[in-house]
């Protein structure tokens, strides 16, 4: 095991360089040694969203106008917006310098490439033998590097400002004329690099031959992470965030009330990003915990903070709630069949088929002997064409959707008698209406479907009864 860390750094506190020059890089947790660590990070926060698409809402960017239409008035449009806003983003860091022209030049030279490859690919593909879908991955790739190559250069040389001896590590792949494995780029790029007096910061993106994007998507920047960790054989991997990892959202059971977790495990972890509160993409927390690396998560804006200590291992000393957490603007689609009793296994394949290819996250499914039910985390657009495409698969079935929420209570173990029944009472006094409940027989959470409009009494009614009530458990589980 190396003596360094790799830490990622994500969008929003990128967004703010000043915060994570003097909390992150001068203030290095548990030693004075500005170096032995590698930043990975993202791009600034909202930037992916116009390079692609929105996240929450689906509203287009670049790609999605391209993708949809390759009428360049459309996606020029919002390509020029990406220029403005980057170009902002660099007179905001470099003010009037010598550096504003450097950041400028970097910026606009891969900005114009990017621009120039969509027009040729938009004319080659106006003759028939050309398919735009062959290439749409490639594209995607593509714009999303632009966000990190933007970030990871103007970090790397706003630090060399301040006298750090800081170095960009473009692992885009830009104009690279060898196609490599995402291990390959990584061992590459490293190789003649010397953590004990260089600061390197890398690109959250990473170019592979099979496509990073492909298999992960908008988590791609935490398996370039997670990678590095891994390959380099770091002593601890680290994810700065601009919040803690709390007990509940603190905005909705109140600052006083929220309380930091010490200690968790991959588990956990593993069950938040099912919710969408992603501490780490599961297929990027597989690495570090196979490794044997802990994952720790810290808030940007609380250096002194040692934040949440993540590993393979852990189990709280006695069982209890850890997290209440949870995910509003779930769409439930159930869809019913009387041929389906003896049938199931033939129409859940055809379901999840047309979900996975619509990309549809699913938290949640009920089945019974003619009904099932699938939990989405989707935006509206996407809602729609599930339905329109279930519809289309399943003319003889009645398909209903409904928006709801789910509420998890999560711990490393929960194995108790009468945890469960304490939580339906929680919510019932509420006089809140559970709709739909899950817990497996990991018994490392529970989850309560409900209507939408009762989500933040429901997360208050079970923070309160399994987390807060309970003064003893609350200290053994929330201990650092």
């Amino acid at each position: 095991m190396g003596l360094h860390t790799v830490d990622k750094i994500g969008g929003t506190s990128m967004s703010d360089y000043r915060s994570v020059r003097d909390n992150i890089i001068f203030k290095p947790a548990g030693t004075e040694d500005l170096y032995q660590r590698i930043f990975v990070v993202s791009a600034y926060g909202g930037m992916t969203d116009k390079l692609l698409e929105a996240k929450k809402t689906g509203d287009a960017g670049i790609y999605a106008h391209f993708a949809q239409d390759r009428n360049q008035d459309a996606w020029g449009e919002a390509f020029e917006d990406v220029r403005t806003s980057m170009l902002q983003i660099n007179r905001d860091l470099f003010g009037e310098s010598e550096l504003l022209k450097d950041a400028n030049d970097f910026l606009s030279e891969r900005l114009d490439e990017a621009k120039e490859a969509l027009e040729d690919l938009s004319r080659l593909c106006s003759h028939g033998h050309f398919a735009i879908s062959e290439h749409l991955a490639t594209v995607r790739e593509m714009l999303a590097s632009l966000g990190e190559a933007h970030s990871a250069w103007n970090m790397a040389h706003l630090l060399k400002r301040d006298g750090v001896n800081a170095v960009f590590v473009d692992l885009t792949g830009w104009k690279s004329n060898s196609h490599m494995s995402l291990d390959e780029r990584v061992v590459e790029a490293f190789k003649d690099i010397d953590l004990s007096k260089q600061l390197p910061i890398a690109t959250g993106y990473a170019h592979s031959e099979t496509g990073l994007m492909t298999t992960f998507d908008r988590g791609y920047s935490e398996m370039t992470f997670s990678r590095i960790a891994v390959l380099t054989q770091a002593r601890e991997a680290i994810i700065h965030k601009e919040f803690h990892l709390s007990s509940a959202d603190p905005r909705l059971v109140g600052e006083d009330k929220a309380v930091p977790i010490g200690r968790t495990n991959y588990d956990v972890a593993d069950q938040l990003a099912n919710l969408g509160m992603e501490a780490i993409h599961p297929k990027a927390a597989k690495g570090l915990r196979q490794s044997g690396i802990a994952l720790r998560v810290k808030n940007t804006f609380e250096p002194e903070h040692s934040g949440t200590l993540i590993t393979g291992d852990y189990v709280s000393d006695e069982p209890c709630v850890e997290i209440i957490a949870g995910s509003r603007g779930v769409y439930a689609v159930e869809l019913f069949d009387q041929e389906m009793a003896g049938e199931i296994d033939s129409f859940d394949m055809g379901i999840l088929k047309v979900l996975n290819q619509l990309g549809a996250h699913i938290i949640a499914k009920d089945i019974n002997a003619n009904s099932i039910t699938h939990y989405l985390a989707v935006n509206l657009k996407t809602m729609k064409r599930v339905m329109r495409v279930l519809r289309e698969e399943f003319p003889e079935a009645e398909i209903a959707q409904r928006k709801v929420a789910v509420v998890s209570a999560i711990g490393s173990d929960m194995k108790t008698t009468g945890m469960l029944a304490k939580a339906v009472k929680a919510i019932s006094e509420q006089n809140i209406n559970v709709i739909a409940m899950h817990q497996s027989m990991r018994q490392v959470d529970m989850q309560f479907v409900v209507d939408e409009d009762d989500y933040e009494v429901a997360i208050r009614s079970l923070h309160k009864e399994l987390v807060e009530v309970h003064d003893h458990g609350r200290a053994i589980c929330l201990a650092s």
